[in-house]
């Protein structure tokens, strides 16, 4: 059957099981939006404040489902605030298809109105680009799309389009989707090798990381963690992938990791690397991580190997593959007098002290948790708030928690949260956590939480600075507050009654489980500002290239 490249858009994102999408319409993708609206019915559009609240909005939804996320941004400026949003799914590996559309093939060139290379722009944070020039190509081309944007390491794909491509006929043959490949690339020999190695050690680690939820690795992971009786601790990015109440999950490692994990990694002899890249915020000095171990990697991306830290063993693939090729392979073990050892350095731990006159951050965070239920989700921005997040959140869901780990994007938070909300619906709660700074960025995407009627609750800790960059500027800068006092006057009750929705002012624990009780009772969208001290730190901390023996407990 003949279609026009708009209906055969439409008909490849039905086809790819993408029937929602988040984007703004414009000129040059008018047929585009034109098709939307004759297959309404079958495909759900949600239109944000703006592009990038629609980046994000995808992204969230790709990070809430597993699935891919799909964005739709006009030619010129469109395309160009889909950027940020594109970068940060690429730096977490997360499966995206942004379309663009782009003036008319005989305009492109002539700095024409709104005509920007948007593939040439994108070239470095996209898994691949693309730019049809023929309707004859565009079927095949989304397709593709799909398809690398699951396969392998996952993350962004873009597609342009221009104008005219969308409007021209072409033959139309339905395709059932394909399934992305999977990475066979490792050994038998060294799978075994890996097995011995773990066998042979006296004080392993696991260290895990986003791969292992990307590669639905979580059951296979556990199931090795437990055979073997093998402490574990993951990255930012893993955070829920293993129960935060399961006995052997150590917690979070590195800058701001307890003390326990960042010193248990120092002492292995062993360290499993799984789907984890050592950041810097995790080898925060690359020469002495994990100095005492012989480290074995698992990653799907060659590149990962070796780039940050020297391992002595590695294995590429798909790490649920190579986990359950490992797991017949490991003998049971107990590994007590380690466990005892590990047990022994959690009373040197940091622990906050609660307030009863004052907002304490994992207080606040603490009430959320026992109020809304273990099948929230959890979004964050980034910042202060994030790491509180990631530390005193009771992680039990492997997809319960979404921020941005790699790119540290602030105003990430809303249009992820929307995805989120988009993805799980309206009976399951999504918490995002905010400061003053980060939700400043792209709070506009209120409107599309009350246009959609999405009852995504805000807890915005407002210390009235750029708490994150202020923490270091008095550990590091001798208290020189360069910048990190905005000076805003925000009214976030009144603000947030200007866009619809109920806004909440706290400066108490009791007003606060008031505020978040009745902002869960009421299903809509609501704001809740809980003033907190500009000096609450993040700890503990250990400085950039430092070690466990440099970690801040003050």
């Amino acid at each position: 059957m003949k279609l026009t490249g708009a209906q055969i858009f439409a008909e490849v994102l039905i086809e790819q099981g993408a029937t929602t999408l988040f984007g703004y319409p414009g000129g040059a993708v008018l047929n585009l939006y034109d098709a939307l609206y004759q297959y309404r019915d079958r495909i759900t559009h949600i239109m944000t404040a703006h592009e990038q609240g629609a980046a994000h909005a995808a992204d969230g939804y790709a990070r809430a489902t597993g699935k891919t996320g799909v964005v739709l941004a006009t030619s010129g400026p469109g395309a160009t605030n889909l950027v940020t949003g594109i970068a940060t799914a690429y730096m977490d590996s997360i499966p995206m298809v942004a379309v663009t559309g782009n003036v008319g093939t005989g305009l492109i060139g002539r700095d024409s109105f709104q005509e920007v290379y948007i593939a040439g722009i994108t070239m470095p944070i996209t898994k691949h680009n693309f730019v049809v020039r023929h309707v004859d190509e565009l079927a095949a081309t989304l397709r593709r799309a799909f398809h690398i944007a699951q396969a392998g390491r996952k993350g962004p794909v873009l597609v342009d389009i221009p104008k005219d491509v969308t409007a021209a006929l072409a033959e139309f043959i339905p395709e059932p989707p394909q399934q992305p490949t999977t990475t066979l690339t490792f050994s038998r020999a060294a799978v075994a090798k890996a097995a011995w190695m773990l066998g042979d050690a006296k004080r392993p680690i696991i260290y895990f990381g986003g791969g292992v939820r990307s590669s639905k690795a979580c059951h296979a992971m556990k199931a090795l963690i437990e055979k073997a009786q093998i402490p574990a601790t993951h990255t930012l990015m893993a955070a829920g992938v293993l129960d935060c109440r399961h006995p052997l999950n150590l917690g979070l490692l590195g800058m701001h990791g307890s003390y326990t994990t960042n010193k248990a990694v120092s002492e292995a002899d062993v360290v499993l690397a799984i789907g984890t890249r050592f950041s810097d915020r995790v080898a925060l000095n690359p020469s002495t991580f994990a100095s005492k171990a012989r480290i074995i990697q698992i990653d799907i991306d060659p590149s990962e190997i070796n780039k940050n830290v020297q391992v002595t063993h590695s294995l590429v693939g798909d790490a649920a593959h190579i986990l359950d090729a490992l797991l017949p392979l490991i003998e049971p073990a107990q590994h007590e007098d380690w466990l005892a050892r590990i047990h022994s350095w959690q009373s040197l731990d940091y622990h906050p002290k609660d307030h009863d006159d004052r907002l304490m951050p994992h207080q606040v965070i603490g009430c959320c948790c026992e109020m809304a239920g273990p099948e929230a989700v959890y979004v964050t921005d980034v910042g202060q708030h994030q790491m509180w997040a990631a530390q005193y959140l009771r992680h039990v869901k492997s997809r319960g928690f979404l921020t941005s780990g790699g790119l540290g994007t602030m105003g990430f938070g809303y249009g992820a949260a929307i995805g989120a909300q988009v993805a799980v619906g309206r009976d399951t709660p999504v918490v995002l956590f905010t400061g003053d700074g980060s939700f400043h960025m792209n709070l506009n995407e209120a409107c599309t939480a009350v246009s959609y009627d999405l009852p995504i609750i805000t807890v915005i800790f407002n210390n009235q600075v750029l708490g994150m960059v202020r923490q270091w500027q008095t550990v590091f800068y001798d208290r020189r507050y360069s910048s990190t006092d905005p000076h805003r006057k925000t009214d976030y009750v009144k603000l947030a009654e200007g866009f619809g929705l109920a806004g909440y002012h706290c400066e108490s624990l009791a007003q606060f489980e008031e505020a978040f009780r009745r902002a869960l009772a009421s299903k809509k969208p609501a704001w809740i500002e809980c003033v907190i001290d500009k000096d609450e730190k993040v700890l503990p901390m250990i400085p950039a290239g430092g070690t466990v023996e440099d970690l801040m407990m003050s």
